[in-house]
């Protein structure tokens, strides 16, 4: 299984663009993806999956279902036959309780989602694994996790401050949990669900508030007795639970386009001017697409048509066309469902009018990087009025200045996001390292050449 390869590691270098036009294939969802291959490796028979994303971050997860025991194998698709012309992969699982021991060392790369969801896989089995990640990995806490896993009997052993690398020694007999979960968290949600899928009883995790639901829709797919309550008052919880050991067989999976990765297009699109943008096969789940809805209260125009299912998830084509945007304030609550939109959010905001205000963004601190610093110190390098608080960010809009180069700590999303924003400023933008981008968005740079934009590397001696 070969991996996808990154751009050259010189400056990485966006100019000014004329205009973005044309339709766009837009990579498939991560967070679906990952869940695709571990649902297939828990399944009986053969998974057929489509679409996958073909980042670093999941062919890590679909290496290590295949440590634990599960047969994975990727073939080239007919012609026409996937979206984003991607490889078919095949899943043949294991069945619940059925993965084995891996006999090395799980490398989950820069995937915080792989590794939280292969804890939460690997700790209701009675062996142990060991988890390690890339330098950015490595600094990002796991203990939300570890703490409730714990109570079904598993053990971790972690670097100080709950940090990877972690041993962990799953439980011979899984016990059903009841967690109430003091943030709303997909990959929290999503960890303790997998434990409780090898537990006799029904699991179940409360939040504050939802949190992406792919997993829950996921489980559907293949069958599972998923159980849903929505808060009915402010003061209610979010609660889903599912019944364990369950008999699962394998299903083909369709990932949808994602939303996450469109949002640097869309963004593209709204703010250089005379762009217009077509991009099929997007998923717009509910509470994926905060970013899209925030875009809308701030004037951009952007078109749902086309709209289906796939596997569950809702689906549809997005047309969006240059926009002159205003600033809003965004509320702490829209947060779970566009967390990882907010860098390239503050950038849209640093071309609106007036004044954006972004609240409810302590989970940016613990991303990648922390997401919340090194946007506004980036921001204010370009010549853009950016201050953040502890739980905040404030972007006001006006010309930007660019002329420098972004440090992005290995992180896929601030990298993307400054690229974006050197389509509109006087001077060219530099990214110090465009290397992780390949976890997420693969062909970034030469989909944004083809519509228009103005991406290049350059020589470090010659970087803005």
């Amino acid at each position: 299984m070969s991996h996808a390869a990154g751009p050259p590691p010189q400056v990485t270098v966006s100019a000014k663009a004329k205009s973005l036009t044309g339709r766009a294939v837009v990579p498939g969802d991560k967070s679906i993806s990952h869940r695709a291959l571990i649902m297939g490796g828990l399944s009986v028979g053969e998974t057929t999956i489509t679409g996958l994303l073909m980042g670093e971050d999941v062919l890590r997860t679909a290496a290590v279902m295949a440590a634990l025991g599960a047969k994975v194998e990727e073939s080239k698709a007919p012609e026409g036959a996937t979206p984003q012309g991607n490889p078919i992969f095949k899943v043949w699982g294991r069945g619940i309780g059925g993965l084995t021991e891996p006999a090395d060392i799980l490398d989950m790369g820069n995937s915080g989602t792989g590794a939280r969801l292969i804890a939460g896989l690997v700790s209701a089995y009675p062996f142990t694994s060991f988890m390690t990640g890339d330098a950015s990995l490595r600094r990002r806490p796991m203990d939300r996790i570890t703490k409730p896993l714990s109570q079904s009997g598993a053990k971790f052993t972690t670097r100080t401050g709950g940090r990877l690398p972690m041993a962990v020694t799953g439980t011979p007999i899984p016990m059903p949990l009841h967690y109430d979960s003091p943030i709303a968290s997909a990959q929290v949600k999503s960890a303790v669900l997998l434990a409780g899928l090898h537990a006799g009883g029904i699991t179940t995790v409360t939040e504050p508030t939802p949190s992406r639901d792919h997993t829950e829709r996921m489980f559907r797919h293949f069958a599972v007795d998923v159980r849903v309550e929505m808060p009915r008052s402010p003061s209610d919880r979010y609660k889903v639970g599912v019944v364990g050991q369950p008999e699962l067989t394998g299903k083909p999976i369709n990932v949808p386009a994602d939303p996450s990765s469109a949002a640097f297009l869309v963004v593209s699109a709204l703010i250089v001017p005379g762009s217009h943008l077509i991009l099929p096969n997007i998923g717009i789940n509910p509470l994926r697409i905060g970013l899209f809805d925030t875009l809308q209260e701030m004037g951009a125009s952007i078109t749902y048509t086309n709209r289906r299912e796939e596997a569950g998830e809702p689906v549809a084509d997005i047309e969006v066309k240059y926009s002159k945007l205003k600033g809003i304030t965004v509320p702490a609550a829209r947060a779970p469902s566009m967390i990882d939109e907010y860098p390239i959010l503050a950038v849209a905001a640093s071309c609106a009018d007036g004044e954006t205000r972004m609240e409810g963004l302590e989970e940016l601190k613990v991303k990648e990087s922390d997401r919340l610093t090194a946007m506004a110190q980036g921001l204010s390098a370009c010549g853009v009025l950016a201050t953040a608080g502890a739980e905040s960010l404030i972007v006001r809009g006006g010309p930007v200045k660019g002329g420098v180069t972004i440090p992005v700590q290995l992180d896929h999303r601030i990298g993307m996001s400054f690229l974006v924003l050197g389509q509109v400023s006087a001077a060219p933008i530099g990214i110090d390292d465009a290397s992780a981008i390949a976890t997420s968005f693969p062909d970034f740079i030469g989909l944004m050449n083809s519509l228009g934009a103005q991406i290049s590397f350059a020589d470090r001696r010659d970087r803005p």
